[in-house]
Order: structure tokens, then sequence, then C-alpha cells
């Protein structure tokens, strides 16, 4: 009795009403639902890095000047190290394809 009447009710445009209602509220339900106290769920302490912990902009001359040295000499030194690993490696691999000494064997000219 109560499907006959649903079916007598949801014809044509009633219809595509309901299913536009369905298409909207399952999706609003659905991230209400979920997304709802996700700070306190999903939250990680100690992931974003506090104030000190993060870079400081300078704003004078002078501290623009020094912070340009400092990354320069990190520069300057990421490169050494970079040199002195290619001629370590460079080296080692000299080493291990160099030819081997000539033997003389008994009984050959």
């Amino acid at each position: 009795m109560v499907v006959n009447y649903i079916r007598r009710v949801l014809r044509g445009t009633n219809l595509e009403v309901f299913k536009f209602g369905l298409y909207l509220s399952f999706p609003i339900g659905y991230m209400y639902y979920f997304g709802t106290n996700l700070e306190e769920r999903f939250s990680v302490p100690g992931f974003w890095p506090t104030q000190d912990q993060s870079h400081k902009i300078p704003y004078e001359r002078d501290e623009i000047k020094a912070e340009v040295e400092r990354i320069q000499t990190e520069m300057k030194e990421r490169e050494n190290v970079r040199r002195h690993r290619a001629e370590d490696a460079l080296g080692a691999a000299k080493l291990a394809f160099r030819e081997p000494a000539k033997e003389k064997h008994e009984g050959t000219a």
C-alpha cells in the first residue's frame, strides 16, 4: 500500500526532484559526518615547525648581506665536499680498473 503511494507520487518531475535531493544530501551528509572534528582526530603534535625553527626573513641591509655571505659559504663548502667525493671515487675507479702487472711464466719467451 505504501509502495503504491510512493510509485504514484514519485513520477515525472517529482522523481527528478527527489533524485536531485538525494544527490545533494548524500555527499553533504557524508562530509558532515566524517568532516567534523578533523583537527582533533588527525592532528600530529609537533608536525609544523615553531616560530623559532622557521626561517627569519632579513629586512635590514646588514642582515641581508650577512645572510647572502652565509649562503655563499654553505654553497662553497658543499661544492668542496662534492669535489672531494668525486676525486675519491675517481681514485677508487682508477685502482679498480688498472692493468695488472705482466707476469713472466716459465717456458715462455
